[in-house]
């Protein structure tokens, strides 16, 4: 799935609903995500945690899609803008930046 189209799926099953919270009621549940995440980070990949893991980045990236929706911002093309042409300080990939 492309990161154009992970954005518009979370806009069609979350978008009324976090619009609605806003920008800074949203950003609460994804930095709550993310400590989720860590703690999973902390478990490690081990003892079948993998699928702990990937649902915990999904979410992560899912909270994420929906925050850059509320912004007006089109994630893919806003990591295209950055990242196509290599580390946005060197351009170097991979990045040669001391």
């Amino acid at each position: 799935m492309r990161i154009a189209d992970f954005q518009r799926r979370i806009e069609e099953i979350y978008f009324e609903r976090d619009r609605a919270r806003g920008l800074a009621g949203t950003h609460m549940w994804f930095c709550e995500e993310v400590g989720e995440l860590t703690r999973a980070l902390r478990r490690g990949a081990g003892d079948g945690r993998k699928v702990e893991l990937e649902s915990e980045f999904a979410d992560v990236l899912a909270w994420l899609a929906t925050l850059a929706s509320i912004a007006g911002v089109d994630l893919e093309a806003a990591a295209k803008a950055k990242y196509a042409a290599g580390c946005p300080r060197c351009s170097g990939t991979p990045c040669r930046c001391a």
